[in-house]
């Protein structure tokens, strides 16, 4: 009866201005400067300042092209997008939230490096989310006696909440959209490997050596006594372990929807649903569910969990998958589009992809849009096609996927993991640099790094 609603989750970006993105930005701009101008204001109304940005959106749409189109754009940035999103995230957030480390851990330089390197390592295996959840409350326990420990939190998030999902479809949701788009497996640790080495282990050694400036001649502990920087063994054992097992129950739902395809799906408003990613995203709740029955509530009460972490993370996401729309329908609309400057400066003279540029625009974009959704726009941009990407034009997909995995650690929002990291820093006591203040980090940072590898490994 409504043949137009087939289409209508395809927003045609050459009929947008840049006007359009005001939501989005005005977002992002709320995320940066509330905390610092106004941050107990923006703790109890954060929620609301985030849907008064997507009404905003929303009903200035549905006034200009309909109804229906603004409902079908929003129904697919949360049913396609949104909703698989935060329910992997929400299922990593629970089991590893419940798993409890003990042990007679201390922050010493040596220490919090090999966490760091354990957390980088994990990431590819049990993604940025998980690895995160896991190891981020043992690393800040063990720093609880310190007056010097946001730059532990900045690096952790450097490394565990992006770097080091680089690997694996499971490690980074950019690259998870790769696989269900078809791109192999193991294709990116074989073609970013080396990329990926290089920046871990320079941030871990920049790290060490930024740690033993802190510890050893500015460090006071809290105890008055004499601690020996020497690093020792500690003895380690886990409570909640069960959750081990949900671990990898999360892992094998998140492989069954690339690699299961029967075909049956259905369409709401012009959305694909398709019963894989039904069953995926229903049983990760079976999991969340499962997690916090099957949990010893000392574990979860030592972990100090708390809900407010994944609540934030929910609230913002969904006000930034939802300005976001029209920001990458501009984008996808290519040189017939409001952004046709930015996709005209990853293509040359010639009408070649210029990788260099593909890693640049795609990993400052995902700084601020997020990098899952920057990374399929370029990766449509490119070609679409997951076959030439893994072959003709293999050194472009590892470009954006670098550029989108490594740069997603440039600012709070670049990837999810980074603001639950952050909430829960702040929860335990650690002052941690604002949106601006960590920027400056990631700057000084990152960007030498990147710029030395993007000249090793990509040009």
């Amino acid at each position: 009866m409504l043949p137009g609603l087939c289409l209508a989750a395809e927003l045609d970006g050459t009929q947008l201005s840049p006007a359009w993105a005001v939501p989005f930005i005005g977002m992002l701009l709320s995320i940066a400067l509330w905390p610092l101008l106004a941050p107990v204001f923006w703790h109890r109304h954060f929620g609301k300042i985030a849907a008064a940005w997507s009404l905003s959106l929303l009903l200035p749409f549905a006034v200009q092209f309909g109804i229906m189109p603004a409902a079908a754009g929003a129904v697919h940035a949360m049913v396609a997008e949104y909703i698989p999103f935060i329910a992997l995230l929400t299922a990593l957030y629970v089991v590893a939230g419940g798993i409890c480390v003990r042990g007679d851990l201390r922050g010493t330089p040596a220490l919090n490096t090999c966490i760091l390197g354990l957390g980088t390592f994990l990431a590819s295996l049990m993604g940025t989310t998980g690895a995160s959840m896991l190891l981020i409350r043992p690393l800040l326990r063990a720093n609880g006696n310190r007056r010097e420990a946001a730059h532990v939190v900045v690096f952790f998030i450097f490394l565990v909440a992006n770097a080091g999902g680089a690997l694996t479809p499971l490690g980074d949701p950019p690259l998870f959209l790769g696989f269900l788009k078809g791109v192999d497996f193991f294709w990116t640790m074989r073609h970013i490997f080396p990329h990926t080495l290089f920046v871990c282990l320079s941030l871990l050694a920049v790290f060490y050596l930024i740690e033993r400036y802190y510890y050893l001649p500015r460090e006071s502990l809290r105890r008055a006594v004499v601690v020996s920087d020497d690093f020792v063994a500690p003895r380690l054992s886990f409570d909640g372990s069960m959750n081990f097992i949900l671990l990898v129950a999360v892992v094998g739902l998140v492989l069954m929807s690339g690699l299961w395809k029967p075909g049956i799906s259905f369409s709401l408003l012009g959305t694909p649903v398709e019963l894989q990613n039904l069953v995926r995203d229903g049983f990760l709740f079976v999991v969340v569910f499962l997690s916090l029955w099957m949990t010893p509530k000392t574990a979860r009460k030592d972990n100090d969990f708390t809900w407010g972490p994944i609540a934030e993370v929910a609230k913002l996401f969904a006000a930034i998958f939802l300005t976001i729309i029209p920001v990458i329908a501009m984008l996808r609309a290519g040189e017939q589009g409001a952004f046709s400057s930015v996709v005209k400066a990853v293509t040359g003279p010639d009408g070649q992809p210029v990788d260099l540029m593909y890693f640049w625009v795609t990993g400052i974009l995902s700084s601020f849009l997020d990098n899952a959704p920057t990374y399929l726009v370029f990766f449509n941009t490119a070609s679409g096609d997951a076959a030439t990407l893994m072959t003709t034009l293999a050194s472009t997909l590892a470009a954006i996927s670098a550029g989108a995995v490594f740069m997603g650690a440039m600012t709070y929002i670049g990837n999810a993991p980074n603001l639950m990291v952050k909430s829960i820093a702040e929860a335990h006591g650690v002052r941690m640099p604002s949106f601006f203040g960590y920027m400056g980090w990631s700057c000084t940072i990152l960007l030498p790094i990147f710029i030395v590898m993007s000249f090793l490994f990509i040009l």
